[in-house]
């Protein structure tokens, strides 16, 4: 029988994409290198220790649950990129070494590995380290191109006191705004000339690698485009009731790790929901919350907080905006 007049049976899935795990989480890597750039230049070399520290132990702690040959796949890696864009520069190395113990530990590895968990594994670290070091973690400093020096308690000793390096220390743009009612010029928020996380401060680099992500099919657009809408919406809202006591809506979606999170946390394949109507749900509620926080919660900053509950929101969601099966009322 000739070669080409014969069946072939097989098993699904019969579609194949290019597009594997590994190929994904290099390219949402390369991504966020201009972001590490970003934080040098603001930061200086305190920017790149930190972020080194949380990589080596979010894939040291990958390694010892789940093996070497997970660390391939370029998640473990993710993971301490992330978490430590949303710590301060002069935060102490130990602390963030903890930080990514926590955060594949119990974000990822008690859950059954990657795809599994619940909870956005950076955001699991930084909530811990939030609870843990409150003094550490919110402490800040601004910009002053020293780049070869350390900054703050980053070279403390475990459970000393910091030893703190001289600085200009200075409140973040959202604890100006909710303890000080001072609002930072639009353009330091876009360029990224203010206090902050380490990469969190730069909106305008941060919307160009979304838009890259999102144009390579990486990342759902919705999420962050319905987190955005929210912010704005009900920002507008309360600025309209009473401009000179609550922020402009701009400033709202400029000032913080909202640009962050939106593009690279709550856009997290494994802890979003899974259909469209779920995906309109869950990055609304985010903006939501994020607003709900930020002007009558106790803290300036509440994106991360946000996030982690629609997390835990996403398998309600999946269960009451599933598409009705064919054949089944």
């Amino acid at each position: 029988m000739p070669e080409s007049s014969r069946t072939i049976i097989s098993t699904a899935p019969f579609l194949h994409d290019q597009a594997t795990t590994p190929r994904i989480m290099w390219e949402v890597v390369l991504s966020m290198m201009p972001l590490l750039l970003a934080g040098f230049y603001f930061f200086g070399l305190s920017a790149v220790l930190v972020t080194a520290v949380c990589v080596l132990a979010c894939m040291g702690t990958e390694w010892l649950f789940q093996g070497g040959a997970k660390l391939r796949d370029g998640s473990a890696l993710i993971t301490g990129m992330l978490l430590a864009f949303t710590l301060p520069p002069g935060f102490p190395l130990w602390m963030a070494f903890v930080g990514g113990v926590v955060a594949i530990g119990m974000g990822k590895a008690i859950w059954g590995g990657l795809g599994q968990n619940i909870f956005n594994p950076a955001l699991v670290g930084r909530a811990f380290l939030q609870a843990a070091f409150p003094g550490a973690i919110t402490t800040w400093e601004l910009p002053d191109g020293q780049y070869l020096t350390g900054r703050g308690g980053n070279f403390s000793l475990p459970f000393l006191k910091a030893d703190v390096v001289d600085a200009i220390s200075g409140a973040t743009p959202l604890a100006k705004m909710k303890f000080s009612h001072e609002l930072t010029n639009w353009s330091d928020l876009l360029v990224g000339n203010t206090s902050g996380c380490i990469g969190e401060t730069s909106t305008a680099l941060i919307l160009l690698a979304g838009l890259y992500l999102a144009y390579r099919g990486l990342i759902n657009w919705r999420i962050p485009i319905g987190i955005f809408i929210a912010v704005a919406t009900l920002s507008a809202l309360v600025y309209g009731s009473a401009p000179d006591r609550y922020p402009p809506p701009h400033f709202m979606l400029m000032a913080g790790g909202l640009m962050l999170g939106a593009v690279y946390m709550a856009t997290d394949l494994v802890t979003s929901p899974l259909t469209s109507n779920g995906i309109w749900i869950y990055s609304c509620g985010i903006g939501a919350l994020v607003v709900l926080i930020r002007l009558w919660g106790g803290l300036p900053e509440g994106v991360m907080y946000a996030i982690l509950l629609m997390n835990a929101a996403t398998p309600l969601i999946n269960r009451y905006t599933r598409r009705r099966v064919y054949g089944h009322s």
